[in-house]
């Protein structure tokens, strides 16, 4: 398990890099010296790292979902007792998918989105202002 924590901490140093990176590609090159298609590979990186990302918080979404389906569920008469505590374990096993022990949720995903939207927008103002765009 730690070793898929160090791999995703990896995919999230390589995603912090590679969207400033060609930024400033196009920025100092401009789009006529370096040609999009050749950016394409970078971008498709990003996405597929942010795709996973998604994916992850996904798990833990779906996993918060269980007790109230377990919870639904009719196990016969005079079971009550036995379904709430199944349901308090599950709620405090609070299972989904954690790295470095904190739970990775949609929430911190489209906070990470909405900072890397900050950050480029701030460098292409930065890299219009300079004449590179």
């Amino acid at each position: 398990a730690l070793s898929v924590e160090h791999c995703l901490l990896v995919l999230c140093f390589v995603l912090l890099f590679i969207v400033p990176l060609l930024l400033v590609d196009i920025g100092i090159l401009g789009t006529h010296t370096a040609p999009v298609p050749a950016l394409i590979p970078g971008f498709l990186v990003a996405c597929g790292i942010l795709y996973t990302l998604l994916l992850a918080a996904r798990i833990s979404e779906q996993c918060s979902r269980v007790p109230s389906l377990v919870n639904a569920i009719s196990f016969g008469e005079g079971k009550e007792a036995a379904r709430q505590q199944t349901v308090d374990y599950i709620c405090s096993s609070a299972a989904g998918f954690y790295v470095f022990d904190a739970r990775l949720t949609t929430a911190m995903i489209v906070k990470l989105v909405y900072i890397w939207c900050i950050i480029i927008a701030g460098l292409m103002t930065r890299l219009g202002s300079l004449g590179g765009v």
